[in-house]
């Protein structure tokens, strides 16, 4: 079997819901948070990933996204990984969309602006290349635990793409993503999956 990527984005914080660019910063998970976690793990113990027990799991060390390893039931499993860490924003840090353009223009757009005393793009591309060069090493799935921008740049340096294509790859808090092949080329196999999200009572 060749190497797939079993992407989860941390689930819902205080700041990822008022749209707040969390890099670096230590937000923990909202009470909603860990209910998307605990879906996310209830969805992964049954068919078809049955618990994905051959699985090798890493994580972002940022507490959001432990916690939402731990909850879903992977947290003995998975290591630690600072590749897997959010953009450093820098001077945006904390900061929505809204008060970074009354800095930096109307037009910012963090894919084409990037971040002030920040990391640049291309850094973020080469913590993803790190990450994907590591998941295609053995025949393997493997589950990782970040970010939502880490992530979509993870996608986009799957497909071999600019990081800037990330801009074109929404994920939200919770969703789970796979990153697999097609005739021998990487492939996006489902990006930005809520199944277990949108379930009547959730």
């Amino acid at each position: 079997m060749a190497a797939r990527i079993l992407a989860v984005r941390h689930g819902q914080t205080a700041w990822s819901r008022s749209g707040r660019h969390t890099g670096r910063t230590d937000v923990p998970l909202l009470e909603e948070g860990r209910g998307m976690a605990e879906a996310l793990g209830e969805r992964l113990r049954g068919a078809p990933w049955d618990g994905l027990p051959d699985a090798e799991v890493r994580t972002s060390p940022l507490s959001r996204a432990r916690e939402t390893c731990d909850l879903a039931g992977f947290g003995d499993r998975a290591a630690d990984w600072d590749a897997l860490l959010e953009w450093d924003y820098g001077a945006y840090e904390g900061l929505t969309p809204a008060g970074i353009k009354e800095r930096a223009g109307q037009d910012w757009l963090i894919w084409r602006d990037g971040v002030v005393d920040g990391e640049r793009l291309e850094q973020v591309a080469a913590r993803a290349d790190e990450v994907v060069a590591w998941a295609r090493s053995a025949e393997r799935d493997v589950l990782v635990f970040a970010h939502g921008h880490l992530l979509r740049v993870l996608g986009a340096r799957w497909l071999g793409l600019d990081p800037s294509f990330a801009a074109r790859l929404r994920l939200d808090a919770g969703a789970l993503s796979v990153l697999g092949w097609a005739y021998g080329e990487p492939a996006v196999e489902s990006w930005n999956d809520r199944g277990h999200l949108d379930l009547p009572g959730r």
